[in-house]
């Protein structure tokens, strides 16, 4: 995947040389990786690009929005099924029109597999193997094609959203702290040297010290989920608690990033040296899991790897070109609306290398 990944950030970057030479050096952060990263998910997942998706995007991000904004709402039982609000209805609304789109990618994805004729998943994407596993003869592995549409939900979004928080965030504290920046960038053009297509790239991304640091740093500090949670399967204690089976516990991921037992009084400073020697060591008491970005254990996020080889190759790629330095124009308001995203924007200038 990581060709198109390469070619998604040499579009952006293409982007913003037209509008650099035109004297505009500045971006909005958020609103710029929120289009590479669809561009990414729809190569890489779906087969298409992102003006095909777009409409998918745009109503996805939107039915999140609502289900974020009503998440706390508590609805009177038999009233609440009679009188609905104008959020419900736009909800259910977009529902239908969202399923609509999909299915007629899903459509499209079909004819062109019966067209190349090839029963082999080599190569094939995440689409593509989803809609094989529609034609399973074996019962326990087939799905329907409401499962389909309910994963490819999942997939635009999460394989979108996140990726675009995390190169935002990274990009802000990049900004404000220039030797971390000339730290990357020095790193950066030792990867430039390298052939995209080949697995030695791929393998030096993967050991890329500097940039695995940074962005865990930026994980910690701005984890884009800000909670998770789970059921009780069975009582269990937890601390001075006794909490029985069936019941739903929610932590919050932001509390523990943040909490002085685990990381120390300089918890709310950027410091990626913390991780020089991996996570383990990172907290203050390694006998603690306290870094939970993508979840942990049996879990754990499906798409770590792919979030993080596309965050390094757009870091990667952009500090080769440009020296980023924070906007005057900048408000530091951070929400969770339902990823953590910035309130006003984070708007970034360039400056050409």
């Amino acid at each position: 995947m990581i060709k198109a990944m390469t070619e998604s950030v040499e579009m952006m970057l293409e982007r913003w040389r037209i509008n650099y030479v035109e004297g505009n050096n500045e971006i909005e952060a958020f609103q710029e990786f929120r289009v590479l990263t669809s561009e990414a998910i729809s190569r890489t997942a779906f087969g298409s690009n992102y003006l095909e998706g777009k409409n998918i995007f745009d109503m996805i991000s939107k039915l999140a929005s609502l289900a974020s904004v009503n998440s706390h709402k508590m609805k009177i039982p038999v009233i609440g099924r009679i009188f609905r609000s104008s959020d419900e209805i736009e909800s259910d609304n977009l529902a239908l029109q969202l399923r609509k789109s999909i299915i007629e990618i899903v459509r499209k994805k079909e004819e062109e597999m019966k067209l190349e004729e090839s029963n082999s998943s080599e190569g094939c994407d995440f689409l593509g193997l989803l809609i094989k596993a529609t034609q399973e003869t074996d019962e326990e592995k087939k799905i329907s094609i409401d499962d389909v549409i309910d994963e490819c939900k999942t997939f635009y979004f999460a394989g979108h959203e996140t990726t675009a928080g995390l190169l935002a965030w990274a990009s802000l504290l990049l900004a404000i702290n220039p030797d971390w920046q000339d730290k990357a960038r020095k790193e950066a053009t030792e990867f430039l040297n390298k052939d995209y297509s080949t697995s030695e790239f791929y393998n030096h991304i993967a050991r890329s010290k500097t940039l695995n640091i940074i962005i865990n740093e930026t994980l910690r500090l701005y984890p884009l989920g800000g909670s998770v949670s789970r059921r009780v399967a069975k009582k269990v204690r937890l601390g001075n608690l006794v909490l029985p089976p069936g019941i739903g516990v929610t932590f919050s991921i932001l509390a523990i990033h943040h909490d002085t037992e685990f990381w120390g009084e300089d918890v709310h400073l950027f410091k990626p040296e913390r991780f020089s020697e991996g996570v383990a060591k990172a907290m203050t008491n390694s006998t603690n899991m306290a870094f939970l970005p993508f979840g942990y254990g049996p879990r754990t996020c499906v798409g770590l790897n792919f979030g993080l080889l596309e965050a390094k190759i757009g870091l990667l790629m952009i500090l080769s070109r440009y020296h980023i330095a924070l906007s005057p124009t900048y408000v530091h308001s951070p929400v969770y609306h339902p990823t953590l995203r910035a309130q006003h924007g984070i708007q970034i200038t360039l400056h050409a290398l």
